[in-house]
């Protein structure tokens, strides 16, 4: 479909993508929590924000980000299962950060990443005003990027590529929107140059949302949802865990920025295995990261090309 064409969907450039999810597609796949509880979470939700706002700068802070992020989940009854860590070696002393890229479902995406590791986040300008999440956001020192312009591209992956350098993780949203469940959407390329010319390892991970152990839609935060309908389905979501995959870094000598997002992509929209009940949660206490491969760094390489080319 012609994402200009799309009923409802305003399309703010050649670089603003189009998702075909819409609120619709947002439903429970269980009963909705009684009335007293969804106040309860409510009441908890609300003291969480405040306390991480009064924090102001120090929320920057990796153990208070952590803490807050976590808090905040908590408060809203949910789980984060599966990985412990999302970087892949290196950082401050230690060689380039880690380029993470994760697929887009929800507002939910960035409290869950940063409770598993408070790592620097670039989004899109539009997160910046979200409601709740766009001020922690800003205060955790997020980048945001502006894609209804696209000169600004080669300075946004430029930016990018000096953070990695200097030893910090970034986690990037490379669909460039959200979709309301794994697997769909495309990888956009730019980001993937910035690992490449930093030569930074990049970890693919999934997110995926469950109720119960079953697959739910219930967290979407898409088309032209307002993040208010989406916190009233959240608040009574029965058994809502946010599972977190750390796929093994791409392999190969020699990629390029289509072959790396290629294999990524594959790995994060396909790579998902079946959600399992009772998995472990992590929540204060650490749980160990689920085994996998030594990340294959890429070589450093550029691919000049006119910045009307690059794709996020």
């Amino acid at each position: 479909m012609n994402p200009a064409a799309a009923p409802g969907r305003a399309v703010h450039g050649p670089w603003d993508v189009w998702s075909g999810c819409t609120p619709d597609c947002a439903t429970h796949a269980l009963p909705r929590v009684p009335a007293a509880e969804t106040a309860r979470r409510t009441a908890a939700f609300a003291r969480r924000v405040g306390r991480a706002l009064t924090d102001g700068e120090r929320l920057a802070d990796p153990v208070r980000l952590r803490a807050h992020a976590r808090g905040l989940l908590d408060a809203l009854g949910i789980r984060v299962e599966g990985a412990a860590s999302l970087t892949a070696g290196g950082g401050p002393g230690g060689g380039p950060g880690t380029l993470i890229v994760v697929n887009h479902i929800s507002w939910l995406d960035i409290p869950a990443l940063l409770a598993v590791e408070p790592v620097t986040l670039l989004a899109k300008r539009e997160v910046g005003g979200w409601p709740v999440v766009g001020g922690l956001a800003r205060r955790a020192g997020t980048h945001f990027i502006d894609r209804t312009n696209p000169r600004q591209l080669p300075h946004a992956i430029d930016e990018l590529t000096g953070l990695l350098a200097s030893g910090r993780s970034v986690a990037v949203f490379p669909q460039a929107t959200t979709w309301c469940t794994t697997g769909q959407g495309t990888f956009r390329r730019a980001t993937f140059q910035a690992a490449l010319d930093a030569g930074a390892p990049v970890r693919p991970v999934t997110l995926g949302y469950t109720q119960g152990g079953r697959p739910s839609t219930v967290a979407a935060f898409c088309g032209e949802d307002t993040f208010a309908a989406s916190l009233r389905r959240v608040l009574a979501a029965r058994a809502l865990a946010i599972r977190v995959t750390a796929h093994p870094a791409p392999a190969g000598e020699g990629l390029d920025r289509r072959g790396l997002a290629a294999l990524a992509e594959r790995a994060v929209l396909g790579g998902r295995g079946p959600a399992r009940e009772g998995a472990p949660a992590v929540s204060t206490s650490a749980v160990s990261m689920p085994a996998v491969s030594a990340p294959v760094v890429p070589s450093p390489r550029r691919h000049p090309e006119p910045a009307a080319r690059h794709h996020v």
